[in-house]
């Protein structure tokens, strides 16, 4: 049986991430609270919650860590022949609650969501103080896809991302990635390695060197504001 450090309700008092498991990979700590405080405190240590209703919080970090380097990604030419062929179009921050239950929803027959209510309340308020944010992909007024995440200074810190309909999912991680370029982000995170991430351009870090880029960048204020509403993406 695993033993987990406990953390109480208002500590943002995290123990090193080099104490976190092999496996599963980067499981550290459980308990705590969502509050405010303490998301972007774990986020800023290379931290992140995840769990499912039948759980208490659970706080990870694994290593190695994906990331993206904007204007390292890789966009298809079949993508960019999508986009600009398509009437699909991308709006940031215009409909936050629904882009998280998009990403709630089922991928498989009887699978659940890790995004439960509590963090979906949780993120909402982040969205609300300016943290987080949603790049959304639109066909006609319809919602298609589109993905969320957190930003601290120079980094954009992905969380999920959904598709109704083909390449919507892709379109609105191009779009992020251009607007990393725009405004000054310079790392983004996807967390956990996969076969879709890297064929997105992600490469994996040890979390020593993931974790020396955030002290740096996370105090590091981008040139410019996340965007809000419509947005025009050349490809």
């Amino acid at each position: 049986m695993i033993e987990l450090p406990w953390l109480l309700p208002g500590s943002s008092h995290f123990p090193p991430t080099s104490n976190a498991l092999e496996d599963p990979n980067g499981l550290l700590a459980a308990g705590g609270d969502l509050d405010p405080a303490t998301l972007l405190s774990a986020y800023r240590q290379g931290i992140f919650p995840w769990f499912d209703e039948s759980q208490p919080i659970l706080w990870w970090s694994p290593s190695p860590r994906a990331v993206i380097i904007p204007g390292e990604e890789h966009i298809s030419r079949s993508l960019k022949k999508h986009i600009r062929r398509s009437d699909q179009k991308i709006r940031c921050n215009t409909a936050f609650e629904e882009v998280m239950l998009g990403c709630a929803e089922p991928r498989a027959e009887d699978e659940g969501s890790w995004i439960t209510e509590e963090m979906l309340e949780a993120y909402i308020e982040l969205h609300e103080l300016g943290h987080a944010h949603s790049v959304e992909t639109w066909q006609g007024g319809n919602l298609v896809g589109g993905l969320y995440g957190i930003q601290i200074g120079s980094v954009f810190f992905g969380e999920s991302m959904f598709s109704r309909q083909s390449n919507a999912s892709k379109y609105a991680f191009a779009t992020l990635c251009r607007i990393a370029r725009d405004i000054g982000i310079e790392l983004i995170d996807c967390q956990v390695h996969n076969n879709h991430l890297e064929s997105l351009g992600s490469k994996d870090l040890q979390r020593s060197d993931f974790e020396a880029l955030l002290s740096r960048l996370t105090e590091k204020a981008s040139c410019r504001e996340f965007p809000s509403g419509s947005h025009l993406s050349e490809f």
